[in-house]
This record gives C-alpha cells, sequence and structure tokens, in this order.
C-alpha cells in the first residue's frame, strides 16, 4: 500500500490546512518588479530607401535582460532576444522621416523606460537603379578587448550613391553602418571563437555588391580556456574530376598536445551536418585533403566549415567558413 504524502495526510481541519499550503507549498517567491535599465547609444541609419538599421547598447537587470522592443512613433514595430542589441526595420516608405526608441525587457515583462528618441529620414527611391555597387576591397581587422573586433575597408562606387555597408558573419547579416563609413565595431562576441567576416555594399534601390574577400579573426580565449581546438587555413576549392563536380578542401587540423590525434572531422554544408570524415590509417601529419562531389547544377553557392573530434572524444570549435560558387 503506497505511503500517503504529508500533504494528503493533513487535511482534518480549516486550521490543518492553513499549516499544509504553508507546509507544502512553501513561501510565494517574491516577485520581480525591478525594471531593466533604459537602452543607451542608439543609432538608426537608413540602410536604403526602405529600410532603416537601429542598433544599442545593452541594458542591466536585477535578473537578466530577455529581450528588446524598437519603436516607432510609439508604436512597437520589432522585438528581438536579450542576446541581440541590432535590428533592421523593412517596408517603410521612401523620403520618410522617422523616430526610434527602443526598451529593454526581462523575464516578469518589466519593461525600461523608453530609450532617447533617434531621428532618421529614408531616402528618395531610384527605381531605375538596377546596378549593384562595386565590393568593397581592402577588409581588415583587429581584436579589441574581450569580445569585439574593429572592422575597416576601402570605399565601394556605385552609379548613384552607396546608403550602407552590411557586415556579414558567416552568411548573417549582424551590423550596417552608412554609405559614409569605412569602418565598424563588432560587440558581444564569444571568446576563443573563430568569426569569418564579410563587407556588403549596398544603395538606395536595395541593390547589393558581391562579398568582399573573407576575414578569419578569434577573439580572445576565456579565463582558463586553453588554445583554440578550430581547425587552421581551411582553403574550399570547386574541382570537377573525372567528368563530375567537386569541392576540394585542404587545412591544418588542429593542435591537441600531449602526443594525442585527430583522426575525425565532421564537415558541414550551409550549416547543416553532411559527414563525418575518418582515416583509416594513420591521420596526416600536416596538411589534410579531402574532395567531395556535388549534384547541383553550376552557379550553386556552398558554405562549408568544419570541426575536429579532439583525443577526449569531445567535438572541438568550428574552423572558419568558407563560402564559392561552383562552375
Amino acid at each position: 500500500m503506497q505511503r500517503p504524502t504529508v500533504c494528503a495526510v493533513l487535511t482534518c481541519s480549516a486550521a490543518v490546512l492553513v499549516l499544509t499550503a504553508a507546509g507544502c507549498a512553501g513561501a510565494p517567491p517574491d516577485r520581480d518588479t525591478e525594471k531593466p535599465t533604459s537602452p543607451g547609444g542608439v543609432t538608426a541609419q537608413a540602410g536604403s530607401a526602405t529600410s532603416v538599421h537601429v542598433m544599442w547598447d545593452r541594458s542591466t537587470d536585477n535578473e537578466a535582460v530577455a529581450g528588446y522592443e524598437v519603436y516607432e512613433d510609439g508604436a512597437r514595430v520589432e522585438a528581438v532576444t536579450g542576446e541581440r542589441n541590432m535590428t533592421d526595420i523593412d517596408r517603410l516608405t521612401p523620403s520618410t522621416a522617422y523616430t526610434f526608441t527602443v526598451r529593454a525587457r526581462d523575464a516578469a515583462g518589466n519593461l525600461s523606460a523608453p530609450s532617447d528618441a533617434v531621428p532618421v529620414t529614408t531616402p528618395a527611391p531610384t527605381p531605375d537603379d538596377r546596378k549593384a555597387p562595386s565590393v568593397p576591397g581592402g577588409l581588415r581587422g583587429r581584436v579589441e578587448g574581450d569580445g569585439a573586433v574593429g572592422l575597416s575597408w576601402r570605399r565601394a562606387t556605385d552609379d548613384t550613391a552607396v546608403t550602407s555597408y552590411d557586415i556579414y558573419q558567416e552568411d548573417s547579416r549582424i551590423h550596417s553602418v552608412r554609405g559614409t563609413a569605412t569602418t565598424a565595431r563588432i560587440t558581444g562576441l564569444r571568446p576563443g571563437t573563430v568569426y569569418t567576416f564579410t563587407v556588403r555594399a549596398r544603395d538606395a534601390a536595395e541593390n547589393s555588391s558581391g562579398d568582399s574577400a573573407p576575414l578569419d579573426l578569434t577573439t580572445a580565449p576565456g579565463r582558463g580556456e586553453g588554445p583554440s581546438t578550430a581547425p587552421r587555413d581551411l582553403r574550399a576549392t570547386a574541382r570537377t574530376k573525372d567528368g563530375a563536380r567537386g569541392i576540394e578542401l585542404e587545412w591544418t587540423p588542429p593542435r591537441v598536445g600531449r602526443g594525442g590525434e585527430v583522426r575525425e572531422h565532421q564537415l558541414f554544408i550551409d550549416g547543416e551536418l553532411a559527414t563525418t570524415i575518418v582515416w583509416g590509417g594513420d591521420p596526416p601529419a600536416g596538411t589534410a585533403t579531402y574532395h567531395f562531389t556535388v549534384g547541383e547544377p553550376p552557379g550553386t553557392r556552398y558554405s562549408v566549415k568544419l570541426r575536429a573530434k579532439l583525443p577526449d572524444g569531445k567535438w572541438g570549435d568550428f574552423s572558419a567558413q568558407r563560402t564559392l560558387v561552383t562552375r
């Protein structure tokens, strides 16, 4: 026979019920009523005739910031998670003045006071403009302190005008700056991680240039962390062998020390695990190579990256990502 719980037994009287509720459920937790701080450093930059890029400094909270809400003239137009501090507002009207504010929200639903209002005006449309800007050149960068990098590039040209530069990390746009700028600072990055940046130029008609040459930057390791375990110097080349289109990879496996060997790598294509590369014999001492065929037609774009299985059985950090188009 199952023994009844204490809460089931103590039901003799109203007085006992009160004690039961207090003893079994415990005191109700204090409700979080403290609001996050108001976001500072809000900027709004027109990226085209119909879009604006809004960015802000992160807020603080006694618990944690769960998200941010962006308002245009008092009406909420966008909401993002607490990990983000920028967003793009699309489907706007050309040649129109807008005013944006940002509020932080915690898990209890407390909203901060609105940030300072930031005005921006979208440029006039150029419906006949179908020519994309040139590709930004000379992308360079440096790691700045914990979790931040600084980027710079040469100006692109356009038959009308470059209205913005979009910064991509792998295949995701993470930041935009005005068309007169040639620098950007990216924050909120993880320690000890390889990031691959490219830059595209955009005009008021939403014509976007091709990607700049990629730039790999590795953030400093966190306290107590060892060196990066990411494969290094990844190169991806489109090649045709025996009449079949394919991609050839070359890279340097990570150093694992103490005589350990890397015998397996995982290959990710377009962000998805495609296969595991395993050497039947001894792994290569220096540069490793791998060739695989692709079935999509010529002109297909692929993004590839690797990570290694370490001697302790765990998977290491991802390599830089490489993007290419098959011929």
